[in-house]
């Protein structure tokens, strides 16, 4: 598919907010003042940010409050609900701990949960769409909630579990990449599974549907070169994983190594969520003989 960079941003920087906020939540790091006063605005700050991005890629912007009412049956309702919710159990637990000096535990660890719930409800935006193979599988929100709790230990200053995180997110990140390989452009769908004629023999198309370019196979049959894909493969696992477990783990954890490390994880997660969508097929290809 076609990586808009609004949705790149949604998804990169509300995972990360949000895993950020679950950190917090559960306690790590202990702070207070204008400390946790810090945090929590880098926290809300991607979190909001990464949600508000989400609207630019809507046709009718308008419409995004009609996100909230179809939560019965919507993935992307139930993300919007739980992105509320989670915010509003966050904002009394960081008042507190901000101008009180005062943690309320039991709220924290319960806004921990609803922001984890949060980042999966996003995930499973893309999971459940079988005419995307790539993405449904239960491996992806698995990668979503990884990057999230990885990233958000990064930016919490936990340098043994943002370690530890980071390589199991590298391994399940290259497997999710070869079994994506594995299961091909369209999965078990072909031409003759979509027109039913698979009995008679070989099928193809006759001629195209049409001669120019439109919607559907600019944005939903979207190819990117395997050159290029496996480049930013490369790209994704250094920086986002290999790049960041070094620094952590033989150097010195200083501000400064931290900051490197931050920068470098977002870099290989940016181009881990570019390609997310860009090597997505939609099974609409095969009604173009792609």
């Amino acid at each position: 598919m076609h990586p808009a960079p609004s949705v790149i941003f949604f998804t990169a920087f509300s995972g990360l907010g949000f895993g950020l906020l679950a950190w917090l939540g559960i306690g790590l790091p202990p702070v207070s003042g204008w400390v946790a006063f810090v945090f929590y605005l880098l926290g809300y700050g991607m979190a909001v940010g990464g949600l508000l991005a989400s609207v630019f890629h809507l046709g009718n912007k308008k419409n995004a409050i009609k996100a909230f009412s179809q939560w019965r049956s919507s993935w992307l309702s139930r993300e919007g609900v739980m992105a509320v919710v989670s915010l509003l159990t966050m904002a009394p637990y960081a008042f507190a701990q901000v101008f009180l000096d005062l943690t309320l535990r039991p709220l924290g660890v319960l806004g921990a949960l609803f922001c984890l719930i949060t980042v999966f409800t996003t995930s499973m935006i893309y999971t459940q769409l079988k005419t995307v193979p790539r993405w449904n599988t239960p491996l992806t929100p698995v990668l979503f909630l990884l990057f999230s709790l990885a990233g958000g230990a990064l930016f919490a200053g936990q340098i043994r579990p943002a370690a530890a995180l980071l390589a199991a997110l590298g391994v399940l990140q290259v497997i999710a990449w070869i079994q994506g390989d594995a299961k091909g452009q369209t999965g078990d769908s072909t031409i003759e599974t979509a027109t039913g004629l698979g009995r008679i023999g070989k099928t193809r198309l006759l001629e195209p549907p049409h001669s120019g370019q439109n919607y559907l196979l600019s944005e939903m049959a979207y190819t990117v070169g395997r050159k290029h894909s496996l480049k930013l493969r490369f790209i994704a696992l250094i920086f986002a994983v290999i790049l960041p477990v070094i620094l952590l783990l033989a150097l010195p954890v200083t501000h400064l190594v931290a900051l490197v490390a931050v920068a470098s994880h977002l870099v290989g997660l940016l181009a881990a969520r570019w390609l997310f969508f860009a090597e997505a097929a939609h099974v609409v290809r095969l009604y173009y003989g792609k």
